[in-house]
């Protein structure tokens, strides 16, 4: 059932990503195309402050033209490992360094047309740092209790898949509940 690639060719060449069209054949002899982004990786934390509350962020995301409240993620660099881009992410967003840190899961954000791999983290014994963020992100600091920060996926208040797919993990975790 898999499709074979023929021929790949890359149609723009980003600083984050790139955009390839690919002729493919399917299982069948047919021949299509396929357009799809390939992408560094990223990754996404969970941060838990020692009263039990979660860090989330509200940022302004340009492809959506909206502010967005979502946990602190970023993408990998080149050679980097995803915990040491956790703790990356976690310093220049919200300003604090985990001195525990666990990978949960990795997840597809968007499989029908990116190849991104985002690695989850649960992150705690958070201390206090100075932020350093990118000099394109402006980011504001939003911690809520669970119990709020899962009310706002259902409100409405969170739109965005990996901060619903960490917060669905936090509270299974932290909460030892069913999901």
């Amino acid at each position: 059932m898999k499709e074979k690639t023929l021929r790949s060719k890359c149609v723009f060449k980003g600083s984050l990503l790139d955009v390839r069209k690919d002729e493919v054949i399917f299982p069948n002899g047919s021949k299509s195309t396929r357009e799809w982004i390939n992408h560094p990786g990223a990754v996404c934390c969970i941060p838990v402050l020692d009263n039990g509350d979660i860090c989330l962020i509200k940022q302004y995301r340009y492809a959506i033209r909206e502010y967005v409240i979502e946990l602190p993620a970023g993408k990998l660099e080149i050679g980097e490992t995803p915990i040491h881009c956790a703790k990356r992410e976690l310093e220049e967003e919200i300003g604090f360094e985990a001195k525990k840190i666990r990978f949960l899961t990795m997840f597809y954000p968007a499989v029908g047309f990116v190849n991104e791999e985002m690695h989850l983290f649960l992150a705690g014994d958070l201390k206090k740092t100075k932020t350093n963020p990118d000099e394109d992100e402006f980011i504001e600091l939003i911690p809520k209790t669970l119990d709020q920060a899962i009310e706002m996926i259902y409100s409405g208040d969170i739109t965005d898949a990996k901060t619903i797919i960490g917060l669905v993990w936090a509270q299974k975790l932290l909460t030892n509940s069913k999901p």
